[in-house]
């Protein structure tokens, strides 16, 4: 009987996760900056990380946090009759550093084809699609989007969207 792979959370500087994705994304690569991140390691090598990035101008402020991209080496081995919960782990560990910055929201999307198995684990509930297209508009450029097709739009609740006002405050 072979040894079991032990799966684990680890830190990750956000350059060093950006580095990752880079190499490993297998659909989009380039990641421009984020606000924290995670890693998972199998024994003492990295299998999988992901970025939490700054979410759009409209949702600033309103306690909502977009998981901008995970990356996981393929063929990573199961464990007993589960899937390799490396990418699982990377959403619940980043839900986890939201909820504790007090965001009370975690938004993701998956690619056409991308099932969204390792979501549903973690605790997203698929929320729809979205329309794709473009994002460039006459009175505000932006450069050509890299997959503009539609996306599955995925949503985690972190904590109570309308905490009671008298125990919400803490000094």
């Amino acid at each position: 009987m072979g040894e079991r792979a032990h799966y684990s959370v680890r830190p990750i500087t956000v350059k060093a996760a950006i580095q990752w994705v880079r190499e490993t994304h297998r659909d989009l690569p380039v990641v421009q900056g984020g606000l924290f991140a995670s890693s998972v390691y199998r024994g003492d090598h990295p299998v999988a990380a992901g970025i939490a990035v700054n979410p759009p101008r409209v949702w600033q402020g309103t306690g909502r946090i977009v998981i901008g991209r995970v990356a996981a080496i393929p063929g990573l081995e199961p464990v007993g009759n589960h899937a390799a919960p490396a990418c699982t782990m990377i959403y619940g560990s980043l839900c986890r550093a939201a909820k504790a910055l007090g965001y009370r929201e975690a938004w993701t999307y998956t690619l056409p084809g991308e099932s969204g198995a390792s979501l549903r684990a973690a605790g997203f509930t698929y929320m729809g699609e979205t329309k794709g297209g473009e994002w460039d508009r006459a009175s505000r450029p932006r450069q050509k989007a890299v997959r503009s097709e539609k996306k599955g739009r995925w949503m985690r609740r972190l904590s109570d969207p309308h905490p009671n006002k008298d125990t919400a405050h803490v000094e």
